[in-house]
């Protein structure tokens, strides 16, 4: 979107902002909050804070920054409102359950490996993203998500220590199969009082008894 359509939506953005971001109670986090999603809206093939906040034109990149990687707000909170507010905005159909590919040139991000991605259609240099979307025909919102710890960045690991303390992960942060971390988050989203019509998944997690049978 370029700015003058980002504009246009203000006033349903900052609805929106003020409901998904109410748990987020210390001053000039939700404005904070708000400038990211701007952000992320913005065109631009860059979606790390230094090119958002330039394209913003407003928050210190510092503050935004600052908000993104050091703000200690519960992010559990802010995804339980986003499945409540988008499951009674378009009643899904399904939850889908999937992973997502982000292929990275360095090593020093968080959980970077070479690993199969569907994004590439072939084993690279990327990072993993497990989700559960709320989906219909035409529209899908995702509402949980981790990101997958391959075994060469696991705490129990020989030499991860240092890459794991430089990337700040946590101490929990630790390997878990794909599908375990899917059989969390479909946990997580019912514990909120959401309840699923259906869960598809693809073939990667359809054929694994072990799955199904939970």
């Amino acid at each position: 979107m370029d700015t003058v359509e980002v504009q246009q939506l203000a006033d349903d953005l900052d609805e929106f902002v003020t409901d998904v971001f109410a748990s987020l109670t210390r001053s000039g986090w939700q404005e904070r909050a708000g400038d990211y999603l701007r952000g992320l809206m913005l065109d631009g093939r860059r979606k790390s804070i230094q090119p958002m906040a330039a394209r913003l034109a407003g928050p210190h990149e510092q503050a935004l920054n600052h908000f993104v990687t050091n703000s200690p707000w519960d992010a559990a909170e802010v995804r339980k409102r986003l499945a409540v507010r988008m499951d009674e905005a378009f009643s899904p159909a399904a939850w889908a359950l999937d992973d997502t590919g982000w292929l990275k040139c360095g090593t020093a991000s968080a959980c970077v490996a070479r690993q199969y991605t569907g994004t590439a259609g072939k084993v690279t240099n990327c990072q993993i993203g497990v989700s559960l979307n709320l989906v219909t025909d035409t529209a899908s919102c995702p509402v949980d998500w981790r990101l997958f710890v391959p075994e060469s960045w696991d705490a129990g690991t020989p030499g991860t220590g240092e890459r794991r303390r430089k990337a700040a992960m946590p101490a929990d942060a630790k390997h878990q199969q794909k599908w375990r971390l899917g059989l969390d988050m479909i946990d997580e989203v019912t514990g909120w009082g959401v309840r699923a019509p259906l869960i598809v998944a693809d073939a990667g997690y359809g054929s694994l008894s072990r799955f199904l049978c939970k």
